[in-house]
């Protein structure tokens, strides 16, 4: 709710977004920023962490489920096609990640339970490996881009966004055609199937450079606060993509045994 004062003075032009009512002694204007309204790391941070605590409660109604022996798939499904609309409302309606970010977390976990209850059922352990796998893959790409020793410039951004595309491009393909009962390479466990499994996970780690990057900036040029679930639900989307492919990888690993 939105209170507008009757006050004459404090309705003065001069207390309007964008002007300075403070002067330096040669008499230039001083730019006043209110930091509690503006993007800051450690903001992006806090609101990763209350995603993933989102995205763990939605994960365990369903891995609950399953262990329960009940079918979560309706779960699942209802989360991944839920979560996927969250996105693509977000990044066309950023202000709005606020509300869509969590729902997204939260739904998304409902995908991630059913889906790992899934993979554990067939290769015991795995679950735990990739989460393993994934964090530690997270916390290596961190060091890599605090340390300098790796640098999102605008190639970089051009190369990492490009794959991604060609990615999902690839990954819708294969969908559309197995409706037609044709089945791509990278379903069975081929060397050829690992080597893209790999390669994507690859990708994905890149993708983590240009998550850390966007907050980084994002905070740097003072962006405004509800940029920071932004920020955190792509670092998020990222970690979801990145487990799901280590779960792909290892599960054709441990099928060649």
């Amino acid at each position: 709710m939105e209170f507008k004062s009757k006050n004459p003075f404090l309705s003065n032009k001069s207390f309007a977004k964008g002007e300075a009512n403070v002067y330096t002694a040669d008499g230039r204007p001083v730019e006043i920023i209110d930091y509690n309204n503006t993007m800051t790391v450690q903001g992006a941070i806090n609101k990763t962490f209350v995603l993933f605590a989102l995205l763990l409660t939605g994960a365990g109604i369903t891995w609950y489920m399953a262990l329960m022996g009940q079918n979560p798939m309706t779960l699942t499904i209802a989360g991944a096609i839920i979560g996927l609309i969250m996105v693509i409302a977000a990044a066309f309606a950023p202000k709005q990640s606020q509300y869509l970010a969590p729902a997204y977390a939260l739904f998304e976990g409902l995908f991630i339970g059913g889906i790992s209850a899934l993979f554990e059922g067939m290769y015991p352990g795995i679950v735990l490996k990739a989460v393993g796998s994934t964090f530690v893959t997270f916390f290596v790409c961190l060091a890599l881009y605090r340390f300098g020793v790796v640098k999102v410039t605008e190639q970089f951004k051009s190369v990492v966004i490009a794959s991604t595309l060609a990615i999902a491009s690839f990954y819708l393909i294969a969908w559309i055609l197995s409706f037609f009962g044709v089945g791509m390479f990278f379903y069975g466990n081929s060397l050829m199937s690992i080597g893209f499994s790999i390669f994507v996970i690859i990708i994905a780690a890149l993708n983590l450079f240009m998550d850390f990057d966007m907050i980084e900036q994002g905070a740097r040029q003072r962006n405004p606060k509800y940029m920071e679930w932004f920020g955190a639900m792509g670092l998020v989307i990222t970690m979801v993509w990145l487990y799901i492919e280590f779960l792909r990888l290892l599960s054709k690993l441990q099928s060649r045994n």
